[in-house]
């Protein structure tokens, strides 16, 4: 098999999904080189599934773990269509250089965009099907019985006739030396016994028990340790570090000058690295972006709302004519910040390179995409890399597009071959050098008849582009089609619509922040329905029903969560109650907030009932838990979050001042799974969008004011 040269294989990498899509076959290699058994000597059936002698099945995972699932959830996909004996499952990372070696043969690897299980569960339940349906062959062969008397159930090849069993791991040799069947038929959903059903994650015992080895976890002989200072202003340079004035302190080796950082490499620990760079002279470059500020991007929005005229997202009817003719008309602006993901394990990456490879252990979620980032730096042909993967502390889109410190940890162990470089970011460069979700300030206008009716929509958005620079495919005539999700797709029934989006890029880089822009246009969007059912003088929920009579999944969810949280009866006094409703990631979900504040403006929320319409269902539980994660970190969004900009740098720097959600401040919360089948939807973000809106709409009901923009700890909610 032709070797291919690093150059080809990035020319044939595209950025997809957060990822690269990459078209490649690389040349096989042993497997004492890459720690990888070969199809040969391993007990594959198909690529996906070892059967070993002892009934023990392996399957393997494309996808990383980051806390939502996937570890558990895509191997029940396998099981369900192999009919195997659950108990006797267990799962592994799937190596990416055999990935790649054999043509890409586990799809993709890239973790991102709530897509693990709705992506993967195609080709996932065929596998296993086709596993099945080999395993069952085999047996018949075996006996010299038609294949049509045989049936596979919990890790058993049966033939009822003569009563004769066999199980998977007997006859597993044997399958695996037959054809792989092309397109094998899927179960019935209806007679599914694995799936829809609460599984325990195969990777709860070790976090419970802190036996989990994240990348920050790794050790290996000789390791050296690495701590990086980038420039503080993004975009500026770096001038001069003077290394002779930490030469003598203890465990230093050398100081490496990159462009735009410094980094300190020593011996021993991280943290001999790190006080050796706090006591490091620098001197940067701030350059041209020194002066800019939160109000002066706040100016430049602003400027965007003004501008005559920008490029237009979605139109329908005659806007003007409806405004025209309108018994009403209300109109608001609505403001969300920068947000840091805050990772618990923040940016870091172990390298060893040598004259014959390169091994690399970083928290990515796409280890393809390190692939290629590792090959561009090293300037060594791909199939010279070893990508190890593990599970991640976090990702929240952090680590899908951007993965810069494994180029850096890359150039440092560059410089030191055969000697393990471990690079960790410490928490202010975390946050302080983060992809952040971008900045938007948004103009909405609407109509409304003498009935209260709506008879028109304006949206003007002002917002930075996350997707303009590294996939410019998704900015069509101007317009960020990712950016202007939650307006250009929603699925209210305005008969005159016209929406527009200004884009405005400041200096600060913009990423996916969990659930991207179903974050914080739900909050624009949803906020503003409810200033139209009050100005309309109606409910809320009821307002939103109507409009939503053409959107059957969207009303289902939110009726179903407005039952769950008794609409129609009065709660308790001093409670009030918010609405929200939103689709994304091919799922449904809504959510009913309740809150109560007293008469010094202290916000209590008491209770959160969130709602999903995903279709199918794989493993229940990590449903329920992905809802309540998203109540955590939505909530605290909502709450605290903020990135502010000052001198052309982010003010905030760790935890004291980039504030979290505490224990004593969880509400009571409760999950609705109403799946309707029919589809696979995500679930990872999904249960994001509803909430910012619905809390922010129950503090309207219990005080009065609207809140128009976040956080919401820059407020005053008392009573107006």
């Amino acid at each position: 098999m032709k070797q291919l040269s690093r150059r080809a294989f990035l020319l044939r990498s595209a950025a997809v999904g957060g990822g690269l899509l990459l078209e490649v076959v690389l040349a096989d290699r042993g497997a004492a080189e890459t720690g990888q058994a070969t199809v040969e000597q391993s007990p594959e059936v198909t690529a996906w599934i070892l059967v070993h002698p002892d009934d023990t099945i392996t399957i393997r995972v494309a996808r990383v773990e980051m806390g939502q699932g996937s570890f558990t959830g895509l191997p029940m996909l396998v099981a369900e269509e192999l009919a195997c004996d659950w108990s006797k499952v267990r799962a592994e990372y799937a190596s990416t250089s055999e990935h790649l070696r054999r043509g890409r043969i586990f799809h993709t690897m890239a973790t991102g965009g709530s897509r693990s299980i709705r992506d993967s569960q195609e080709y996932l339940r065929q596998a296993g099907a086709a596993a099945r349906m080999m395993l069952t062959e085999a047996a018949a062969l075996h006996w010299g019985v038609p294949l049509s008397e045989c049936v596979a159930e919990n890790s058993l090849v049966s033939h009822p006739p003569t009563q004769r069993q066999l199980s998977f791991g007997v006859v597993a040799a044997d399958a695996a030396r037959l054809p792989i069947p092309a397109d094998p038929p899927l179960k019935d959903p209806a007679t599914w016994k694995r799936l829809g059903q609460p599984a325990a994650r195969f990777d709860i015992p070790d976090k419970v028990t802190g036996t989990t080895a994240y990348a920050i976890d790794t050790r290996l002989p000789g390791m050296v340790y690495a701590s990086i200072a980038q420039c503080p202003v993004f975009g500026g340079r770096l001038k001069s570090a003077q290394a002779e004035k930490i030469a003598d302190m203890r465990g230093f080796i050398k100081v490496l000058p990159l462009e735009d950082a410094v980094v300190v490499v020593a011996k021993e620990s991280w943290w001999n690295a790190h006080q050796a760079l706090r006591a490091l002279p620098i001197e940067w470059d701030f350059g041209d972006n020194a002066t800019v500020s939160s109000a002066s991007i706040m100016d430049f929005l602003r400027e965007g709302l003004d501008l005559e005229t920008a490029p237009v997202s979605r139109h329908q009817g005659d806007v003007d004519q409806a405004f025209a003719s309108a018994a009403k008309t209300v109109e608001a602006e609505y403001y969300a910040p920068y947000l840091e993901h805050a990772t618990m394990e923040p940016q870091n990456c172990t390298v060893l390179y040598t004259d014959a490879r390169v091994d690399v252990w970083a928290p990515a979620q796409n280890s393809e995409a390190t692939v290629a980032v590792t090959a561009e730096t090293a300037e060594v042909p791909v199939d010279r890399i070893e990508v190890h993967k593990v599970d991640l502390g976090g990702g929240f889109g952090r680590r899908g597009l951007y993965i810069e410190f494994v180029r850096q940890a890359v150039m440092i162990a560059k410089t030191m071959p055969g000697t393990p470089v471990q690079l960790i970011w410490s928490r202010e460069e975390d946050i302080q050098h983060g992809r952040y979700r971008p900045v938007a300030l948004v103009r909405m206008r609407a109509a409304l008849d003498a009935a209260g009716e709506p008879s028109a929509w304006y949206v003007r958005q002002a917002e930075q582009s996350i997707f303009s620079t590294v996939r410019p495919g998704l900015v069509r005539d101007g317009v960020d089609m990712v950016g202007v999700r939650t307006f250009a797709d929603a699925p209210y029934a305005f008969p005159n619509v016209h929406m527009e989006y200004a884009m405005r890029n400041t200096h600060v880089p913009p990423g996916p922040w969990r659930a991207v822009a179903h974050t914080h246009n739900p909050f624009f969007r949803e906020c503003f329905i409810d200033e139209l059912a009050q100005a309309a003088g109606q409910d809320p929920y009821r307002f939103r029903r109507k409009l939503l009579a053409g959107a059957p999944k969207d009303l289902a969810i939110l009726d179903a969560v407005a039952e769950a949280a008794d609409w129609d009866t009065a709660p308790p006094q001093g409670v009030h109650r918010g609405i929200a409703v939103q689709d994304a990631y091919g799922s449904y979900t809504a959510a009913v907030i309740e809150v109560s504040v007293n008469d010094a403006g202290a916000l209590h929320i008491d209770r959160v009932l969130v709602g999903i319409d995903c279709g199918y269902v794989a493993n229940p539980d990590s449903v329920r838990a992905q809802l309540e994660g998203s109540v955590v970190y939505g909530l605290t969004a909502a709450l605290y979050g903020e990135i502010t900009i000052k001198d052309g740098r982010v003010e905030q720097s760790n935890f004291h001042d980039y504030q979290m959600m505490r224990i004593a401040e969880m509400p009571k919360v409760e999950t609705i799974l109403a799946p309707s089948g029919g589809f696979w939807g995500g679930a990872g973000e999904p249960g994001m969008s509803p909430l910012a809106p619905a809390l922010c709409n129950a503090i309207f009901a219990a005080t009065g004011k609207r809140i128009r923009s976040l956080p919401l700890k820059q407020h005053d909610v008392r009573w107006a």
